[in-house]
């Protein structure tokens, strides 16, 4: 029997209802609870089973179960709210920016970047950068800024991360499906399906691209996982941050010039072009040959042409954040476009290169400073670092005024709060929050919010926050064949009334996951004191090449199944934006503790804060802006060692005493109602 293909039977949406099918295809719903909630009550259990997935899950979704919806008034009178507002959203003919910017409205920002965190139906993110890039297009739709984003589609995403019985991390890839999700094939204006082509050393590598819709702004993915290319340049657009150097110039090369050609053939004409990282940075080498061309400039005319309308935002000052080629392969790779340009090698490496005269290797950093008139840290500290990292490319220029400011990186508000806490806020605050949260006036009486309305909203969240921990425990623990004993003890681990710390993010060594640990003596004393107990949640990857990284997840492993800490130290596999949310919502302190400057923002504090939750961290990154003394604590001081070990050891202490003098007192100092 010869198998022709598979057929795929979904459900077929009652007229009442066809809206659901247009909405699932918009990441709107995503910050929108109403939205999620009128998928959710079709099937809550399926709804679970396919991650919050709409369009996987109205395939999957029972007729019948659908018919009955369809046939409920409540459901219908919610599903018409929903859908008002969703298509007035769309349709708002006066958003924040046409107000603020009416002459501008014909300007259009190209955003690009490596990586997308918006939801994790598409898991084509692995941290900070790419949650970061999330929210910048879905507050750009809020506010209305005439923005488009720029990507690749990593159809195998980033890995799903296992930890195995020795508490060492396992990755694996699974496929996306795109019939599956939120995500269909970008068209030109002539209803064409867009493929672009980009010159490699001995070929050329076809991409075909896709269209994400993120309220209303839209994302254009490229996918290189087509027949006409050979089966190693298919899989360029496979992994996130895989495979080795000479794939990592191929998907660079496919993000910054493929995507500008793609732009170009769906009749897209940016003003600005934003290079979120260095990882686009060839996108200015396609702009250069564009002008170059079309104007006759010579390349010296086009550099100075262009780089007036080019941003570039740097995000980190650890050296593994910044690629680097030697000339051997940008000669391989750009000797064609730099003949077309009038460059000779040494002309085009300097592009790249520190110094006068120039040495080392191509960086994508320098690259994007050289080709922007427009360069900023994301926080002021980084700002600093940063132009104390770059002067070279500036010689003779004094570092305070090397041409690098700061904007300090924010998040989506709509995304990251707690739905139950908008809800208390939209009752005591009016909805204008939620639309103008930077604006003092609409948290003008936060302060008559009820303690105890409040804190029963924490607590609540914090019960959310321990079943989410408790599910992925008891799902590891399950899928590893542990005894019945450990699955049941799964089911009850955290206490939801114990003081509970998190600590959430990649775990590169710099973060020092494993800096609690110092003094085993003294942790083991603050976290089981019996009348003040203190518990802590752990979750994060680790680079698959970073091995010491993956040696922290190991040893705060091993601490969780020691009989010295079980139960009071709990790590969570697989960290994803549905446990970030759950995390950011449900502990009590954040706590952040990387090896000052390196910490460029770390907006996972902001998104605790805006939900309540106190930070805990060291005067880095954003803190070191936020921190004021009364919203919360600062660990060690804002100083530079010149050792790590000291620098360690400062921290840690100052850690120890402030959870022991300060954190611990305070959360058990209840009035008469347990407020």
């Amino acid at each position: 029997m010869k198998l022709l293909g598979t057929l795929k039977v979904r459900p077929e949406l009652p007229k009442r209802l066809e809206g659901l099918g247009r909405l699932a295809r918009n990441l709107w719903w995503a910050w929108h609870p109403d939205a999620v909630k009128l998928f959710a009550d079709l099937d809550k259990r399926q709804w679970g089973a396919q991650r919050e997935n709409p369009v996987r899950f109205l395939a999957l979704v029972s007729q019948e179960k659908v018919e009955k919806a369809a046939a409920d008034a409540a459901y219908c009178k919610r599903y018409d709210a929903v859908m008002k507002e969703f298509d007035g959203y769309l349709s708002r003919p006066d958003p924040w920016f046409k107000r603020a910017f009416p002459k501008q409205t014909d300007q259009l920002i190209a955003y690009f970047s490596a990586e997308f965190g918006l939801h994790e139906c598409l898991p084509i993110y692995s941290g900070g950068l790419g949650v970061l890039s999330g929210d910048h297009l879905k507050t750009a739709s809020d506010l209305g800024i005439p923005l488009v984003g720029v990507g690749l589609v990593y159809n195998h995403g980033y890995f799903v991360q296992r930890i195995n019985q020795e508490g060492l991390q396992e990755a694996s890839y699974q496929r996306l499906d795109f019939d599956m999700a939120p995500i269909r094939r970008a068209v030109d204006p002539q209803g064409q399906e867009v493929v672009v082509s980009v010159e490699m050393p001995d070929r050329r590598v076809e991409a075909r691209v896709w269209l994400v819709e993120v309220g209303r702004i839209k994302l254009f993915l490229l996918d290189t996982d087509m027949p006409v290319n050979n089966d190693s340049d298919r899989r360029l657009s496979a992994q996130l941050y895989g495979g080795d150097i000479h794939m990592r110039i191929a998907q660079e090369k496919i993000l910054g010039i493929g995507g500008v050609r793609a732009l170009r053939q769906m009749g897209i004409s940016p003003t600005v072009w934003h290079m979120n990282e260095g990882h686009s940075a060839f996108l200015t080498l396609e702009r250069l040959r564009e002008l170059v061309k079309t104007e006759g400039l010579n390349w010296h005319e086009a550099v100075e042409a262009m780089a007036p309308s080019v941003c570039f935002t740097t995000h980190t000052p650890v050296p593994a954040g910044h690629d680097v080629f030697d000339q051997t392969m940008m000669e391989g790779h750009f000797w064609s476009l730099r003949h077309s340009l009038g460059m000779s090698a040494d002309d085009f490496m300097h592009l790249g290169q520190e110094g006068n005269p120039p040495a080392g290797f191509f960086s994508l950093t320098v690259l994007a400073m050289r080709m922007s008139r427009f360069r900023n840290g994301v926080s002021a500290l980084h700002g600093e670092v940063s132009r104390s990292l770059w002067t070279k490319v500036w010689p003779g220029i004094p570092e305070a005024e090397v041409p690098v400011g700061h904007i300090t990186n924010g998040i989506h508000v709509g995304t990251w709060i707690a739905p139950a806490l908008t809800e208390l806020f939209d009752k005591h605050l009016g909805k204008e929050w939620r639309d103008e949260p930077q604006e003092p006036k609409n948290w003008k009486n936060v302060d008559k919010i009820p303690d105890s309305d409040l804190w029963k909203v924490h607590h609540d969240l914090k019960k959310g926050m321990v079943e989410a921990v408790r599910k992925r425990i008891k799902l590891r623990a399950a899928r590893l064949g542990e005894s019945a004993g450990r699955q049941g003890a799964a089911a009850e681990v955290l206490n939801p009334d114990a003081l509970t710390l998190g600590f959430a993010r990649r775990f590169a060594t710099y973060k020092r996951a494993v800096l609690l640990f110092s003094d085993l003596e003294r942790l083991h004393k603050i976290l089981h004191d019996k009348e003040r107990p203190v518990q802590i949640v752990f979750a994060g990857k680790a680079h698959p090449a970073d091995l010491p990284g993956q040696q922290f997840i190991k040893q705060i492993y091993d601490f969780s199944r020691s009989s010295e800490f079980y139960g009071k130290v709990v790590i969570a596999e697989d960290y994803d934006m549905e446990l970030a949310r759950a995390l950011v919502a449900g502990v009590d302190v954040w706590l952040n503790n990387p090896r000052r400057p390196l910490e460029a923002s770390g907006t996972s504090g902001q998104k605790a804060a805006m939900n309540g939750v106190l930070q805990f961290s060291v005067l880095d990154g954003w803190w070191a802006e936020g921190y004021n003394g009364k919203n919360g604590w600062k660990m060690g001081d804002p100083v530079e060692y010149a050792l790590y070990e000291e620098q360690d050891l400062a921290d840690v202490t100052s850690l120890y005493a402030t959870l022991e003098d300060e954190i611990v007192p305070l959360y058990y100092d209840r009035d008469r109602h347990g407020v």
